[in-house]
């Protein structure tokens, strides 16, 4: 009966994960990024995928550290905060899909300091819009 009990178990182990799969899964970071570079334009769209490194963003790698760096790079801007009201172009953003393996969707504008250094503390994240 023991023999038979270890077998079950043994065999009941083999047919599991050893959850390496499930973890590298569920915390690839695969996004979507829209962008418009003026007021009107046609929005532009590249993908960017970390771990590993792809899609077809001009400069993934760069990108990646700059997210891997970042401390919650798409946390929303906190609805009390005073921004200066500086305007800093009419360049505006979309970043949606999944981060470490949690779903994200975050709105970008220049529109006041706030919203620039949101745009801006995601480095390389968001192609270059003066290229």
């Amino acid at each position: 009966m023991r023999r038979l009990l270890l077998l079950l178990l043994l065999a009941a182990a083999g047919c599991s994960s050893d959850g390496d799969d499930t973890v590298g899964t569920a915390a690839r970071t695969e996004l979507v990024i829209e962008f418009s570079r003026d007021r009107g334009a046609p929005a532009e769209r590249v993908m960017l995928t970390c771990d590993p490194t792809g899609g077809d963003h001009p400069d993934a790698e760069r990108a990646c550290a700059d997210l891997s760096a970042a401390q919650a790079p798409f946390a929303p801007l906190p609805a009390d905060t005073v921004c200066t009201q500086i305007y800093g172009g009419p360049q505006t953003a979309t970043i949606t899909g999944t981060y470490r393996g949690e779903r994200v969707r975050l709105e970008l504008s220049r529109t006041d300091g706030c919203r620039i250094a949101q745009w801006d503390g995601l480095g390389a994240v968001l192609p270059r819009l003066d290229a």
